[in-house]
Parts: structure tokens; sequence; C-alpha cells
């Protein structure tokens, strides 16, 4: 059952990369639907979930662990922006690839989250499961835009579409072997959440703007984010 499901998410990322290679004329909306979506994963799943599998430590812990993600990110990015010259097409290739990488590490910890909620039982199992399904479709689109926003070809975007897309079925047949404490996910979901503020508010956003009306870009990234709200909620 689990390896089903993770195939399912293959699919669903899939879909959503091919969207937005269909959709490109439009790229300013997708970038600010994604925006949305990115940052609304981060508050309204990473960060609860992180939260409760962290229920035996203070919850300054878990908000550092954000902290410590975004401020990772931050580094990381600025690391890859800075070896070149500004506008430098190396440079930009390399924030999009940092990016991505983040995405798929994401997708392959979605997995891994499948799995071991189907050890804990069948029904948090479904329910988790359930979730990422939904969420895999958005994941596409940012594997897509944020690869785009930084001026890589279609052929490194299937590339990373693919990779991004057989990310959860890794991460799932994974657990197969192994178990992790309860604890110990909640951290690396924090950490992630970090990641995810990061992508979406100094990177999505601010390139969903660019030479763009705000008023469109911004009702997206609200789309975004509520359509994210309420697909975690209906299935919480």
């Amino acid at each position: 059952m689990v390896v089903i499901i993770a195939l399912g998410t293959f699919i669903s990322t899939l879909c959503g990369g091919l969207f937005a290679l269909r959709f490109r004329d439009k790229l300013h909306l997708i970038l600010g639907f994604s925006a949305g979506s990115v940052i609304g994963v981060a508050f309204f799943d990473l960060l609860p979930e992180a939260i409760e599998a962290g229920r035996a430590q203070p919850a300054l812990t878990t908000t550092s662990t954000v902290a410590i993600g975004f401020l990772l990110y931050l580094v990381l990015n600025r690391v890859a922006f800075v070896r070149s010259k500004t506008g430098d097409s190396h440079s930009e290739a390399r924030r999009g690839h940092l990016g991505a990488t983040t995405l798929v590490v994401h997708s392959f910890m979605d997995g891994v989250a499948i799995g071991l909620a189907y050890q804990v039982g069948a029904q948090v199992g479904l329910v988790v499961a359930v979730g990422v399904l939904l969420h895999d479709f958005s994941d596409g689109i940012n594997t897509i835009e944020i690869l785009a926003g930084h001026g890589l070809g279609r052929r490194t975007n299937i590339r990373w579409l693919l990779a991004d897309a057989a990310a959860p079925v890794l991460g799932a047949v994974t657990t197969l072997f192994f178990s992790m404490p309860k604890e110990e996910f909640g951290r690396v979901l924090a950490l992630f959440c970090g990641f995810f503020v990061y992508i979406g508010a100094a990177e999505l956003l601010p390139e969903s703007q660019h030479a763009h009306s705000t008023r469109l870009t911004t009702l997206a990234t609200l789309f975004g984010m509520g359509t994210l709200y309420f697909v975690i909620k209906l299935v919480s």
C-alpha cells in the first residue's frame, strides 16, 4: 500500500510540473501561486507537524530549528550567488539547482512521512498520504518555476521534475527497512519549514512581481496559500 500511494505521488508531481510547462505564458501568475503554496506548506503543514512531533521538547527548540533552516538556506543561497558575478548565468543556475535540490529532498521526506505514518497505523498513514498526494501537484509546479525563474532550460526542468516525482517513491521504499523516532522526524520537518519560508518569501515572491502587476500576482499568492490551507485542513 505504501509503495502504491508513493507511485500516486509520482503522477501527481509530474502532472503539476507539466501544467507549469504548458502555461509558461502565465509564468508570473504561476510563480505567485507557487510562492503562496510554498509558504502555505511551511506554515500549514510542516510547522504544525513539527510541533506535534516535538511535543516532548520546548516550543523554542522547534522554532529555533525553523530559524536555523531559514538561515542555513540563506547562507547556501548567498554562497551560490557570490561565487559568480551578479547576473552571471552560472550563478543563477547554481541558485536554481539549489532550490530544486531542496524540493527534491522535501519530496523524499514526503515519501518517508507516508511510510512512517503507516508504521503508526493505517488510518494515520492514509491521512498523511492524502495530504501528500494533494500538495505534490504544487510541488511539481514549484520545481519548474524555481528552475525557470533562474533561467534554466526545458531539458533541465524535465530532469529535475522527474527527480522530484521519483523522490517520494524512494522515500517510501526506504521506510520498509528502518524506523525513525517521532521527535527526530519533527526536527527534520522544522528544518524544512525554514527552507520553504525562505524559498517562498525571498525567491518566488519577488520574482513573481518583477515587471508585472502586483495586484494579480498578489491575488495568485493569496490563492496559493488559501488552496494549501483548505487542502491540509480537509485531510487533517
